[in-house]
């Protein structure tokens, strides 16, 4: 045990390093509230109950990952549609790397997924005033956020598909 005297104060480190790990375990439990059905290959989210396709994983640009999604049939369910940002978001997991997120999920790529969410585009000339508009992307390989312009159609990236709500 490390005990540290600071300004006249007895500081016990070995107490404050249980507890915050305590804290980390108690917080990994509670997000990692995912089921997964082997024989439909859905992964179904406990809390949000949003199911997210763990089939097969497809690379595609922008506009085609939406009409993959719409034309899905899974599980016996046509409803699947491309994640927004905040969707895709809750299935990260912080603690994890390559890939960041459960390990429920048994088909993933540690690299970039589509969302729906788009931005509104920002200025590229000022004298010509150009506008590039760009879709999010989810980086499962580190579980960071990112934003292309103008590689909506020309860029493909992984697609995973989500239902409900």
């Amino acid at each position: 045990m490390t005990t540290t005297y600071k300004l006249g104060k007895k500081i016990n480190f070995s107490f404050f390093i249980f507890h915050f790990s305590l804290l980390l375990m108690f917080t990994s439990v509670v997000s990692a509230d995912f089921t997964r059905d082997d024989n439909t290959k859905i992964v179904t989210d406990n809390e949000t109950g949003l199911q997210w396709q763990d089939n097969e994983t497809t690379e595609r640009s922008w506009q085609d990952a939406i009409e993959y999604c719409e034309a899905l049939t899974l599980g016996s369910y046509d409803d699947w549609r491309l994640p927004n940002t905040n969707e895709l978001d809750s299935i990260v997991d912080d603690t994890k790397y390559n890939p960041s997120m459960s390990p429920v999920f048994q088909t993933s790529a540690y690299d970039y997924y589509w969302s729906s969410t788009t931005n509104a585009g920002r200025l590229i000339n000022p004298v010509m005033v150009m506008y590039r508009k760009g879709a999010w992307l989810v980086d499962f390989g580190h579980g960071g956020r990112f934003s292309y312009m103008d590689y909506m159609n020309r860029t493909n990236y992984n697609v995973r598909c989500v239902r409900g709500e």
